[in-house]
């Protein structure tokens, strides 16, 4: 019978009884207290430990920030101020905030170029992070690493879109020679590709013998390590003399012998347009067009960089490289060809036994001594390097062990539908292994993002680059620790906690699996 039906027996129900509400302490925020906090005696006691040490720090730390000081110039104003009460000097931030942000270099009239490219950012990652926003948007988060790059460096617009134009122009070139043009003109295409970096590698071999000559006279044999640093140079150099020719006529060879699939060649025709492109078109073309119609913003040099801005944009960098850089040694290390495996191996191997802040000393003094003479090798770009290739070894290794996760019965379902190795890895592999390894990248991402601190030691003005040294060093406020250092704690507690929030986010729409 309806609920709404009035009783009209006596004796003989004809309604249901209302629901009774449940007891109060099986409802709301007591059964939650209940069941979370006083569940049982050890559960009780740890709670009521825990609330009288919050309550004491809470006691203890209230009248430091209810007494902060918030305008003053220096710390002995704010200590006359305090007149001897417990209190924060908050003044430090009000009056070097910029500096704390942008660095004490950057030109002040440019600091809306920050913001906007910071408000952008969060523009452009959006269609990344959120599949439910429309994929044409992608097209917005492609373009604006060029746009963020005119809008922080300035300089001309035409320099990145110029950049922009021949990563297409690569891209394009790929594609014709891999799937476009006929197979007997990509054979004459494949011998031609070949016979170039045949006999250019032969030459650079021969080049790299000739100086490792040069370095083991140099070296002499005076003393046993010297000696043998002599005889392991020798050994190079006669290897690399003597395979110099055979090496450029295998490649040469192996490239060409690729014209059938594409594959190869493509790559390494893609590779050789991308050089010279990018060595000898890239200056003419963004002048040219920068000359008709100049679109320019005043430049800033990397070295003027500093304060949080400098973490953010270290942080966003080397985590959008380091993902798929980490993807590609991944797979590479489960790669059966040897030479591709080793490579990896080694890379990783390598990379993770070393700490980063050695790399940083090497892209900060030693890198120097690899490049040309009188080459101005921006310091910024050779930190991105070094830290995107640190946290990129990290990665693979999580996006690895997704991948060894995943049950045979998944490589095997992909071939008997017969999928070839590139679309069962890109359609049903490679999906399954990041959704398992999401906590792991999402782990190397925040420690990377905290570990770009680590560039004030090679005097980057970081945020704590800036703090250990031009506010505390500076006669207005010197010593004082507290307030700055807990405003550079809040600002990366906020960027990391909201990286943590959304993959829990992302792990629980991605949670398809039944039960």
């Amino acid at each position: 019978m309806s609920d709404t039906h009035a009783q009209t027996v006596a004796f003989v129900r004809e309604t249901q009884i209302p629901p009774s509400p449940p007891p109060v302490t099986e409802a709301g925020a007591v059964k939650w207290v209940r069941e979370n906090l006083f569940s049982g005696v050890f559960n009780t006691v740890l709670t009521l430990v825990a609330i009288y040490f919050v309550a004491r720090f809470a006691v203890f730390v209230f009248p430091w920030f209810y007494n902060g000081v918030w305008e003053a110039s220096s710390r002995k104003e704010c200590l006359d101020i305090l007149d001897g009460a417990t209190g924060a000097c908050f003044a430090v931030l009000v009056d070097r905030w910029d500096h704390l942000v942008f660095g004490f270099k950057y030109p002040p009239d440019g600091y809306w170029r920050i913001l906007v490219a910071f408000i952008l950012l969060v523009v452009a990652a959006a269609p990344a992070l959120f599949a439910s926003l429309p994929r044409k948007l992608l097209f917005f988060t492609a373009f604006y690493p060029f746009l963020a790059f005119w809008l922080i460096w300035g300089g001309s617009l035409w320099f990145p879109l110029t950049i922009l134009g021949l990563i297409i122009a690569t891209v394009l070139v790929f594609r014709l020679i891999s799937a476009q043009i006929p197979v007997n003109f990509r054979q004459i295409v494949s011998a031609v590709i070949g016979g170039i970096c045949g006999i250019g590698l032969a030459y650079l071999l021969f080049i790299g013998a000739k100086e490792l000559v040069f370095i083991a006279n140099s070296v002499g044999t005076e003393g046993a390590i010297a000696t043998i640093a002599y005889g392991v140079f020798w050994v190079m150099a006669v290897f690399a003399f003597v395979f110099c020719v055979p090496m450029g006529i295998f490649v040469g060879y192996a490239i060409y012998n690729s014209f059938e699939d594409g594959g190869l060649v493509s790559i390494v025709a893609s590779l050789l347009f991308a050089y010279v492109a990018f060595s000898f078109l890239l200056a003419p073309i963004w002048m040219a067009l920068n000359s008709v119609v100049p679109i320019e913003l005043e430049a800033v040099a990397s070295r003027d960089m500093g304060g949080f801005m400098l973490n953010m944009l270290l942080g966003t960098i080397c985590v959008s490289l380091s993902v798929p850089l980490g993807i590609l040694l991944a797979l590479g290390r489960q790669s059966p060809m040897p030479l591709i495996k080793g490579v990896c191996v080694v890379f990783i191997e390598f990379i993770r036994g070393v700490p980063l802040i050695t790399l940083l000393f090497v892209a900060n003094v030693m890198l120097a001594y690899f490049l040309p003479p009188e080459s101005n090798f921006d310091l910024i770009l050779r930190v991105i390097i070094m830290i995107t290739l640190f946290s990129a070894a990290y990665i693979a290794e999580v996006i690895r062990g997704g991948l060894a996760a995943l049950p045979k019965g998944q490589y095997e379902a992909a071939d008997s539908l017969g999928l070839n190795y590139n679309q069962a890895t890109r359609l049903i592999i490679l999906p399954q292994a990041l959704k398992i390894s999401i906590p792991g990248i999402v782990n190397v991402a925040v420690g990377l993002f905290k570990d770009t601190t680590l560039v004030s030691i090679i005097s980057m003005f970081d945020l704590v680059g800036m703090i250990r040294g031009p506010i505390q060093n500076s006669t207005e406020w010197t010593s004082v620790y507290w307030e700055v250092y807990g405003f550079g704690a809040l600002l990366f507690f906020v960027v990391c906690y909201s990286i943590s929030q959304y993959s829990q986010w992302l792990e629980r729409q991605l949670n398809t699996s039944h039960h």
